[in-house]
């Protein structure tokens, strides 16, 4: 399945360390192959958000994740942030700005 980043979490990424982009690179290889059926460790629903996953490079051990959502044919990431363990505030933040990212984008592509 076809995986796309919103623009605004495209520039995220950019930000991560050169190591982490290539961690999540083979995590956005494993959820084109293996879509929704793309489990725990790599991926879990991120409690309290509608419909959000949290793409989990490492298996988990990464300190880093990106947040997406199906939309249509094809799997959205709405944004790239810190894992919730290290970064309480920075995870939420990124959690907010996915959100807000995708439902805008699911408007766009009704």
């Amino acid at each position: 399945m076809e995986v796309l980043a919103h623009a605004a979490a495209a520039e995220e990424y950019r930000g991560l360390p050169g190591r982490e982009q290539e961690a999540m690179d083979n995590a956005i290889a494993k959820l084109e192959a293996l879509a929704e059926q793309l489990g725990y460790p790599h991926s879990s629903a991120v409690k309290g958000a509608d419909r959000l996953r949290e793409l989990r490079p490492r298996a988990g051990r990464s300190r880093w994740r990106a947040f997406y959502r199906h939309i249509g044919g094809v799997m959205v990431i709405g944004a790239f942030g810190p894992e919730a363990k290290v970064d309480p505030r920075g995870f939420q933040a990124a959690v907010h700005r996915a959100t807000e990212r995708l439902a805008t984008y699911e408007t766009r592509e009704s």
